[in-house]
């Protein structure tokens, strides 16, 4: 058998000799609108056998129009659900099987914010920068491909995170610490040698254990609010300054770019180059070295931000 349509019209062909006994088939059309979201018509047919015509008997269709989607909200995240909504003519028809069953997919959503194809993402221990995402959605689609979506705005809030003995910054001998340029909060941003002060939020940052034994993260958290950037050596030029090797903020995700092992000889060493971080002088970027500086800078110690100077 082929199928093909024109149209409205949809023909199968190749049906010329009758079978020896009852053939049922099932046709699924999928009608998609210009918005996207689509009916399915499920049309089940049997093709006789002898002495009946070598053609199709249509016996009963269904038609399968997703309704609006809904959404409630658990603890932590937000849950996405679709009512099957099926129509069978005539209504004397059997129940279809097997059931409508919808997965879901999202679009726009942050880095950091885990979801499923059941419908469920979830907001807890989510690392997604804060800020308001207004180009989100999520379309719900059946195994006969029929399809609703919707639209809708995300807003993530960042909360104050004080960690006791774990915020503060990563300074060598002579006061620089990890600084964001000129606090531009945002991915891609330099990470600058500065000296480290309570006053100037730029160099605070928030350490957590990595997953790599013995490895931290180094979240940007001005005046301790956590932002969803981390320390990262991307290992290209991602700040476009023309160091391979500079360090940069980048959405936090636990990647070993982000993950960085205290050497015994004070050294920060990064867990994806196995480079040395590096300073270059005041206000210039951090970078990753294959050897320590000469001078000393290279080595840092953690410095909690109750020991960071005024």
């Amino acid at each position: 058998m082929t199928v093909s349509n024109s149209g409205a019209v949809v023909t199968v062909t190749g049906l010329t000799t009758p079978p020896a006994s009852m053939i049922q088939g099932t046709l699924v059309v999928d009608d998609t609108s210009a918005s996207g979201c689509a009916t399915a018509w499920i049309v089940v047919f049997d093709q006789g056998a002898p002495p009946a015509p070598a053609g199709l008997v249509t016996d009963y269709y269904y038609s399968a129009t997703p309704a609006a989607i809904t959404r409630s909200y658990p603890v932590g995240g937000v849950q996405f659900s679709e009512v099957p909504t099926v129509h069978a003519t005539p209504s004397t028809a059997p129940v279809l099987a097997p059931a409508q069953a919808y997965s879901f997919a999202y679009s726009g959503l942050p880095n950091g914010v885990a979801r499923n194809s059941a419908g469920l993402f979830s907001i807890a221990g989510s690392t997604a920068a804060p800020g308001t995402y207004g180009s989100v959605g999520v379309t719900a689609t059946d195994q006969y491909g029929a399809r609703t979506q919707s639209a809708f705005q995300l807003v993530v809030h960042a909360q104050p995170v004080y960690v006791p003995g774990n915020y503060g910054d990563m300074v060598n001998p002579f006061g620089n610490g990890f600084d964001v340029y000129q606090q531009h909060q945002a991915v891609n941003r330099i990470i600058a040698g500065w000296t480290a002060t309570k006053a100037d939020p730029a160099t605070h940052f928030i350490r957590l254990p990595g997953t790599v034994p013995g490895a931290y993260t180094f979240e940007y958290a001005p005046n301790g609010v956590a932002t969803g950037l981390s320390v990262s050596d991307p290992s290209y030029d991602a700040a476009g300054t023309g160091l391979t090797n500079g360090l940069v903020l980048r959405a936090s995700n636990n990647g070993p770019w982000q993950q960085f092992i205290p050497q015994p000889n004070g050294t920060l060493k990064n867990v994806a180059t196995g480079l040395i971080i590096s300073p270059n002088g005041t206000g210039a970027q951090l970078r990753g070295t294959t050897a320590r500086t000469s001078w000393g800078g290279s080595v840092y110690t953690w410095t909690n931000y109750a020991h960071l100077p005024r």
